[in-house]
């Protein structure tokens, strides 16, 4: 990261707003905003907050579900503590990341999740398709561990790069969720390629009737 790229960050108005409110990254205000326009989030909530580090989407959970929420945070770096919040550290396409996210939700009393929210960013390389296809991976993990742990009429919320992918992948969520809606936070910097994609109304895809065969 260069000097250039300090200075710019320093006069972001996100970013110094960020310090003021005591909250972890300037991430925080796209949840904020994406929740005061889709109701995301309820208070008593359990949420799950993919590619957690530094916090910034955990802390916004944390305080929108309330005293009574649960947030579970995971990311494959460490996060400092927060307060409300429970922090798994590793990849949650791992089975044994998802074992011990099932195993808080146990013994938090619940047995699913209502909201899984994802902020994940793949590490950019450059090459823009490449980092587009490798978005559109981290958000089919988020719509895995959705499958396994978000309770019917649950919402997902994911950050995902447009592109060639892009459409197929907003089909995919189609196939899961009754309502999906793409939006644009304002608190995404000009320059970047973040979109995210709104779902709510989760439901397990029905097998097709099969008929029988007549005699």
């Amino acid at each position: 990261m260069g000097k250039r790229w300090l200075i710019e960050r320093r006069k972001d108005y996100y970013y110094r707003k960020a310090k003021k409110d005591n909250y972890r990254s300037r991430a925080a205000y796209k949840l904020q905003q994406i929740h005061e326009r889709f109701n995301i989030i309820k208070p008593g909530n359990a949420i799950l907050d993919l590619g957690a580090n530094p916090g910034g989407w955990s802390q916004v959970a944390a305080e929108l579900a309330g005293d009574g929420g649960f947030v579970v945070a995971i990311d494959i770096r460490t996060m400092k503590d927060l307060p409300g919040v429970l922090f798994i550290r590793g990849d949650a396409r791992k089975p044994e990341v998802m074992e011990k996210a099932r195993e808080a939700l146990a013994l938090s009393g619940r047995k699913s999740l209502d909201v899984v929210v994802s902020d994940m960013s793949p590490n950019i390389s450059g090459n823009y398709g490449m980092d587009q296809a490798r978005s559109v991976e981290l958000c089919e993990a988020a719509l895995a561990v959705s499958h396994e742990l978000l309770r019917t009429g649950g919402k997902l919320v994911m950050k995902v790069f447009e592109g060639d992918l892009f459409k197929e992948l907003v089909e995919t969520v189609k196939a899961r969720f009754s309502y999906v809606r793409i939006h644009g936070p304002k608190a995404s910097r000009a320059s970047s390629s973040e979109i995210y994609i709104v779902a709510k109304g989760y439901h397990r895809v029905r097998k097709p009737e099969v008929d029988e065969p007549s005699e």
